[in-house]
């Protein structure tokens, strides 16, 4: 199997890969070369997180790569991945937002379309045996074209952890920006921000929060004044913050802004990856959260209560999937045009208060809502029969007392 490997990279002519700038990828553009690829296009894809494209450049060319892409699908990522989760209300394990797990199939998506236009012989990626990206990445690429081969270094290379890919940069004189002693291992994408690794790996261990985070400042240092803030949304889709119509990618930038001010967005998780093990980390997305929070409310006012009951139930199995890395599945699809459907009538305002690393919903303003004053009110109404309530109760608990009654004579 190592042969085959080896010997894929010395036959392969072109060979796109996945590049993020980071350890792993600052190794391989060299490591690729020297085992044997003739020519190694390295490839960014931007969801927002690419602050120096040129500079992102100039370390893939000086590594050895003939040709660097930049590709930034901020708009698409947000618009078709991350507002398609949040309408779905995924949460893995009721917690992750998902941010990594739904930016890995736009991004082979765009390494497919790179390895197309290229005419290349491989995609390689960075990610270790032990994680969940592996998955997402091969699967989606199988998705889109199952004749692609893959190649993940990790895998089968002679190197075994951090220490030793620094070792290997330094000795082959590739820049580094940081060191394992004060560098998290981070995935950033304008959904969220992931801190794993060096203190962070053991649940045991209360994060360090001023050293961890970058985007929400602590929440017993966040600002001493509330706030309180309007969203607006559209089938169920965030369409306006504070009245100013604004497309995806704007919103969730100006909604992290504001939320990590307040001290919104941190979830410290230790969950299932999908290769057996448990794995912690500190998670940033105060657009995310507060986008959760404040769909939630509305959509307690407009979904008919049996959709938004298996809605709830489907949310779970949804973000099982995506987890897996099955976002290109006839599965996923489907279940994507049930919340669509379920959420025609999710127009509205959603007023949310931030205080603290806290959210309050400060109104929720349905344009079609099913909560109706005068029928849920406790005061004199004349819509309402409650003398109907004891019919209804005879029925309805019919089951109940036929077993009660059969379990009684035994």
């Amino acid at each position: 199997m190592l042969k085959n490997e080896y010997q894929m990279l010395k036959e392969a002519n072109k060979v796109i890969l996945a590049y993020s700038g980071g350890l792993d990828t600052s190794v391989l553009s060299y490591w690729l070369k020297e085992n044997g690829a003739s020519e190694v296009i390295c490839v960014s894809v931007d969801l927002g997180q690419v602050e120096n494209p040129d500079k992102l450049k100039e370390k893939a060319l000086a590594a050895g790569a003939s040709k660097f892409y930049n590709v930034n699908v901020e708009d698409e990522f947000i618009d078709n991945y991350a507002y398609k989760s949040l309408l779905a209300g995924a949460k893995y394990e009721n917690i992750y937002l998902l941010g990594t797990a739904i930016a890995r199939p736009l991004i082979a998506k765009v390494l497919v379309d790179i390895y197309k236009k290229e005419g290349a012989d491989l995609i390689v990626h960075g990610c270790t045996g032990k994680g969940n990206d592996q998955i997402r990445f091969e699967l989606s690429i199988a998705a889109l074209d199952p004749e692609i081969k893959v190649l993940a270094p990790w895998r089968f290379w002679d190197i075994k952890g951090r220490s030793e890919e620094e070792a290997y940069a330094k000795e082959h004189d590739i820049k580094l920006d940081f060191t394992k002693d004060d560098d998290y291992s981070m995935d950033e994408n304008i959904w969220h921000l992931s801190h794993e690794g060096l203190d962070l790996e053991n649940p045991e261990n209360e994060a360090n929060l001023d050293k961890v985070l970058k985007w929400v400042t602590p929440p017993e240092k966040a600002i001493d004044k509330a706030e309180i803030i309007e969203l607006g949304f559209k089938n169920g889709k965030p369409v306006s913050l504070n009245g100013e119509t604004l497309k995806g990618s704007s919103l969730v930038k100006k909604l992290n802004e504001i939320g990590g001010k307040h001290g919104i967005g941190i979830d410290d998780i230790v969950e299932s990856r999908v290769v057996g093990m448990k794995s912690r980390g500190v998670y940033e997305n105060p657009a995310a959260s507060i986008l959760y929070f404040a769909l939630e409310k509305l959509q307690s006012v407009t979904i008919h209560p049996d959709a938004l009951a298996y809605k709830q139930k489907m949310s779970l199995d949804y973000a099982n999937l995506v987890y897996q890395g099955k976002w290109m599945t006839p599965l996923k699809e489907a279940m994507d045009l049930f919340m669509e459907k379920i959420n025609e009538n999710t127009n509205g305002i959603v007023k949310i208060k931030m205080y603290k690393g806290n959210m309050y919903p400060a109104g929720i303003f349905a344009d079609k809502p099913l909560f109706d004053e005068e029928l849920a009110t406790f005061e004199e109404d004349s819509v309402y029969t409650q003398a109907d309530a004891t019919g209804f109760i005879n029925l309805f608990g019919l089951s109940t007392k036929t077993y009660a009654k059969a379990i009684k004579k035994d």
